[in-house]
Parts: C-alpha cells; structure tokens; sequence
C-alpha cells in the first residue's frame, strides 16, 4: 500500500489511433519529456496503435487499444469505462471531436481531472461550421475542467461558438524537437531508395504527411505540374518529393504520370527518416484545408526551410508572410505555382527565408516551453484536491 501511495500520478492520454501524425507526434514528445517522476502516463488508442509507439523512451507507458467498431460503438464506452475503473487514473486527458465524448465515461468512471485538447478540424468539418458538431461540444463543455487550443483560430472557436469560460482555456503551441530536426550542416548526401541525386542544382520542394482529404496534397501536385509546365527549363532541376501513405497517393501518382512527370517526383509512402527527408528540401511545402499548429510546418521551420502554406487555422501563426515563408489561399494551385517558382528562382530568397524560420522556433516555439505549459496545468488542477 506504501508503494501505491508514492507512485506518481497517472495521465491517461485518449487519441484516435497512435500512428503518424502531427497530434500523435506531440504527445510522444510530451510524454518523452516531461519529469519522470511527475507523471505516470497510459494512452488508450480508441482505435489500434502501430510502430510510432517505438517513439516513446519511457518504458513505462502502457498502451491500451479499444479497437472501436466504425460508426457509434456503444460497447467502446463500458470498456473504457472499466479500464478507468481499474487504473484509477487522477487525470484524463482526450484530444480532438473524435475522443471528445469519451469524456463521459470517464466522468462516470469518477475520473477528477478531465483535459480535453483542441488541435485541428475534423475532416468532416475542416473550418469548424458544422452545428452538430459544435453542439457536442457543448453539451460535453460542462465535464471539462480545462480545454487546451493549440491556436489563436482554435482559442477563438471555443469563446466564440462553444461559449467556453476564458478561464477554463490554456492556449499551448506546439513544440519543436532541435535536436531531431536542425539545419542541413554541409553538402547534401545521398537519402535511402531515394532516385534523387541531390546535386547543388537541383531545388526540391516537398511535404510530409497522411495523404487524405484535408491535408490535399494534389493542390501541392498541381501546382508542381503547372510550374513544369509553364517553365520548361526548370524541369531538369525542380523535384517533388512528398511523404506520407493514404488514399490521395493514388490520385497523384495518375495526375504526374498523366502528365509525364513521373520521373521528377518521389511519393515513398510513411518514412521514419522524416528529419532526414527535411533536410534533403529546399522548400517545405503545406497545402491543408485545415489545419491547427501544424508540427510539420514547425519542424520545417527547425529544418531552415522556407514554408509555402495556406492560409487556414493557426499556419498563419507560424508562417510570417514576407519573412519566413509564403500563405496561399487553400486549394489554390496556381498561386502555390507562382510562390514555389518565386523560391526556385531565388536561391538568396531561400537561404533568408529559411534562416528566419530557424531564428523564429528558436525563440518562440521551443520544445522545453511547451512541456512546461502542459506540466503546469496538469500540476495545477491537482493542486486544486
């Protein structure tokens, strides 16, 4: 009983599935670097986990996988519900509408301390309109005793059309891990499978993520083909190299080859050299429909890549227009065709860009400042027993 009473308290983080992406790659970072002897930490997947658990340093995370039927599973919520029961955790902590209503259960559960993180749209309803949706928030809103945005666009969704108390909200920006992503030192070298040669002459612009929906990355193919297209010369020095699985792969490996461009673009699939991958571009690319504080673009800007995003969500947070990167109007190709041309044909652009993205995570967007942010709500709201 002594031992029980000296264990650190348990977070049980709720997440959708644990595979790669943005939101799952934070918490890991989290979890990695928060004081081990503050917190003891369980993620509960309501859907499966996959190799990106081998990310965490900490042996001691028990991964919990509810393999959540589609559609509303009825049964997903007495399983957790008894799985609270049994691990007794002092804090629950979901993120994102798809874990939202898992806050019942653990309200039942008696769970005391109950977080719930806001980190980006549905895909079902990526500018955050959707009245269904923004009822659910609000009908769950009384269970929550602290709501984490990760934006300014989100913090004001929640005042705004969930009617949350300023007080219930910590806004918390992500943060970059520098020692995993930094600067190319050097000349580039030659990556794994990768068909490129990496030469000084080539320009590669490239983004990493799931290929799927929201994330639309055939407006980053469109845009590659027009300025092949309308620039005929660049073709023997401008590459396209986009990472991450999913449905829109398909989509646009037919649009290159349909357009005989095959053999300037490289679509890998998931990679787990993506720090590596970083530092083989030139210009980071994020085409998104939606998005909250993009990772990827953080972990660019960590890389010294001058970013091209759309203006949505919290990317305009990140990419300073004119100073470290380029915005675009979501969807829009041939404005994503002229600033990627502007970046190729202006190597000093690049090199000026790229170095205030790197000054800008420095200062601002810190790994160390983040898991503090996150340290000290929890620590708070169990000062509060």
């Amino acid at each position: 009983m002594a031992a029980e009473l000296t264990q650190a308290p348990l977070i049980v983080h709720i997440i959708y599935r644990l595979g790669i992406g943005g939101l799952e790659n934070g918490l890991v970072n989290l979890i990695n670097h928060l004081p081990a002897d503050a917190y003891r930490h369980a993620i509960v997947c309501l859907k499966d986990s996959t190799d990106f658990k081998e990310r965490l340093t900490r042996s001691d995370v028990v991964i919990y996988q509810l393999n959540k039927k589609e559609g509303q599973d009825w049964d997903s919520f007495i399983r957790l519900y008894k799985l609270l029961k049994e691990i007794k955790p002092a804090i629950v902590h979901t993120r994102n509408l798809g874990t939202l209503e898992y806050q019942i259960p653990a309200c039942l559960a008696g769970v005391r301390h109950r977080v719930h993180g806001e980190h980006g749209w549905d895909v079902s309803d990526p500018d955050g309109t959707n009245i269904k949706y923004q009822w659910v928030r609000r009908l769950i809103k009384p269970m929550i005793q602290r709501f984490i945005p990760l934006s300014k666009h989100l913090e004001g969704y929640l005042t705004d059309k969930i009617h949350v108390s300023p007080k219930k909200i910590t806004r918390i920006c992500n943060g970059v891990d520098t020692d995993m992503f930094y600067p190319l030192v050097g000349q580039k070298v030659p990556l794994a499978d990768c068909p490129f040669s990496f030469k000084q002459d080539q320009v590669i612009i490239g983004t990493v993520g799931r290929m799927h929906g929201v994330k639309d990355q055939l407006t980053l193919v469109r845009a590659f083909i027009l300025v092949c297209q309308t620039h005929h010369e660049l073709k023997t020095k401008l590459r396209l190299l986009i990472a991450g699985e999913g449905p829109l792969k398909a989509q646009a490996l037919k649009l290159l080859e349909d357009n005989q461009l095959s053999d300037y673009a490289w679509l890998p699939g998931a990679r787990k050299d993506i720090a590596e991958i970083m530092r083989r571009l030139d210009v980071f690319v994020l085409p998104s429909q939606a998005e909250g504080i993009s990772n990827t673009i953080l972990e660019a800007m960590a890389s010294g890549l001058p970013v091209i995003a759309t203006e949505v969500g919290g990317n305009p947070e990140l990419v300073i227009d004119g100073a470290n990167g380029s915005l675009v109007p979501a969807g829009d190709s041939e404005m994503m065709a002229k600033k990627i041309l502007a970046y190729v044909e202006d190597a000093e652009k690049r090199q000026l860009h790229g170095q205030h993205a790197y000054q800008r995570v420095l200062q601002e967007f810190s790994l160390t400042a983040m898991v503090g942010k996150y340290k000290a709500v929890y620590d708070t709201l169990l000062n509060q027993e």
